[in-house]
């Protein structure tokens, strides 16, 4: 469910929305909030590709998950939401990622790595492309989505050719997978 998602928020659509069975919650306004909250979190100025943001809205209440590398840019996304009208509890779940030079060195390295491929140049164009480069304590998860089935098991295995990694996982999605 989690990768539906970021799966949602990156292609530009709603969340998944939950509790809207809720006797108190409005579909339709939840349906305004979640593509408000959506819109706030993707115009954040310091939200990049090395940070995943997720969310989900139930009723007047939104969740915000994910990871980030900036403590600033966690407070920012629960400012920016907590102004979207409708919203009244803004629950922050965000994780801040430790300040660790060796995970710099590695995002570094993914960045080159994945972005540096042929058929995975187009997702570098983006103002924030769609492949995130999630990176704690050495482990690196690539949160996303992708166009076709082959760019996802390319970028996997150009992030599983850096060293100093510990592991990865690949939890991109495909555009219209199963469709």
């Amino acid at each position: 469910m989690r990768s539906k998602l970021l799966l949602l928020l990156v292609l530009g659509l709603p969340a998944v929305l939950w509790g809207q069975n809720s006797r108190n919650a409005n579909p339709a306004s939840t349906d305004r909030i979640a593509r408000e909250v959506r819109h706030q979190l993707v115009m954040l100025p310091f939200y990049t590709l090395f940070d995943n943001l997720e969310y989900k809205v139930q009723g007047s209440t939104v969740t915000l998950m994910g990871q980030v590398v900036r403590p600033d840019l966690k407070e920012d996304a629960a400012s920016a939401v907590k102004r979207v009208k409708g919203v009244e509890t803004v629950d922050n779940q965000i994780k801040v990622l430790p300040l660790s030079p060796m995970d710099n060195q590695i995002r570094r390295a993914e960045y080159r790595a994945i972005y540096s491929q042929a058929n995975l140049q187009m997702y570098a164009m983006r103002s924030v492309p769609p492949i995130h480069i999630i990176v704690d304590h050495g482990h690196v998860t690539l949160e996303g989505v992708v166009a076709r089935q082959a760019d996802k098991d390319a970028a996997g295995i150009a992030a599983n050719g850096v060293p100093n990694v510990f592991s990865v996982a690949n939890n991109l999605r495909v555009e219209n997978a199963g469709k």
